[in-house]
């Protein structure tokens, strides 16, 4: 089959909570003319991506219960020949990945495979990059063997949007630019605000190219191992019940701002006493945002959220929002 002919898959990756998600909304709701396949990787044992991302007439995959860049990516590959088994209904692939990913694994499935790599080919790695809290990540140090993860989602790209310019200041932005060129002195890198980028940067470029992956990293096409860092853990909580807005303020502003430093991301979807819609929550370190989602209608009320960083106490975080019930109910 020539490369025309095939499928082009986009890797959309990016640190926890740079905005992978707002711009496969964009790219869902956008009139591109593209049908798109979507492959989505949370970590997390609690699914919330699926609640963030709005409702599309396109085939949505989840992978839940591990990183598609090692325990699930016989995930991928099974999703992957399922998709090619019913390929006129969609153009085009996109796989976003989780903001622990390696994407380096991710694209060597498309010249390891040999059924997958006759069938589609990769497009290009797009990373999104948050402006405000991408050095912190860059400068972390890691324990000996482990990868830095932001780096490889840097290094790895074909396009970099650099996300969230809003929130720094002229000074840092220039920062921020020149830590990433020292990364990736090649990508195309494009700022944005709520992930407003033109789709035409991020979508059917012809970006990735095999020999410059092969630069970075000349045992891209071995099917090596890598190293997460293990301090780094997800925590999910699922509770019924409705939660006093009052209490819920109190806590998450007392949890995130003396552990926000450790607690890299945080999601959820909650219910909230008095009020008929789900109230969906998004954190990245201190920042936090809530909106309203769908009403719960005859839906059970079960507030579902996750916390993902390094060294949580997950009996403390279970207590603390189980302390918000407005009927407390004895843990399971």
């Amino acid at each position: 089959m020539t490369a025309d002919a095939k499928v082009p898959v986009t890797v959309l990756t990016g640190f926890l909570g740079a905005g992978k998600t707002t711009l496969l909304n964009r790219i869902l709701t956008e009139r591109h003319g593209m049908r798109i396949a979507v492959i989505e990787n949370e970590f997390g044992e609690v699914g919330i991506d699926d609640a963030l991302v709005i409702d599309a007439e396109e085939e949505v995959f989840e992978m839940n219960n591990g990183c598609i860049c090692c325990t699930v990516r016989g995930d991928l590959i099974r999703i992957l020949g399922t998709l090619m088994r019913r390929r006129d209904r969609f153009d085009h692939v996109l796989i976003e990945t989780t903001g622990l990913a390696d994407p380096a694994p991710v694209a060597q499935t498309f010249f390891m495979d040999d059924e997958i790599g006759e069938q589609l080919r990769l497009d290009g790695i797009v990373t999104l990059v948050d402006a405000a809290h991408l050095l912190r990540h860059l400068d972390e140090e890691k324990p000996e063997g482990v990868e830095n993860e932001a780096v490889e989602q840097i290094a790895f790209a074909d396009r970099i949007v650099l996300n969230k310019t809003d929130l720094v200041d002229a000074a840092q932005l220039a920062e921020v630019h020149r830590r990433v060129r020292e990364v990736n002195a090649l990508a195309d890198v494009h700022e944005a605000v709520q992930a407003d980028v033109d789709l035409r940067a991020v979508l059917d470029i012809g970006g990735f190219d095999l020999t410059r992956a092969l630069d970075l990293d000349p045992a891209f096409l071995t099917d090596g191992e890598h190293q997460h860092d293990t301090t780094v853990t997800s925590v999910g909580i699922e509770l019924p019940g409705e939660l006093e807005l009052e209490r819920l303020n109190e806590w998450l502003g007392e949890l995130l701002s003396t552990k926000g430093a450790d607690i890299f991301r945080s999601k959820g979807v909650l219910a909230v006493a008095g009020m008929p819609e789900r109230y969906v929550f998004q954190g990245v370190h201190m920042l936090f945002d809530g909106t309203h989602g769908p009403e719960w209608g005859d839906a059970e009320r079960v507030s579902r959220a996750v916390f993902i960083g390094r060294h949580l106490d997950r009996a403390a975080l279970e207590a603390g929002l189980r302390s918000c019930l407005r009927t407390p109910v004895a843990a399971r």
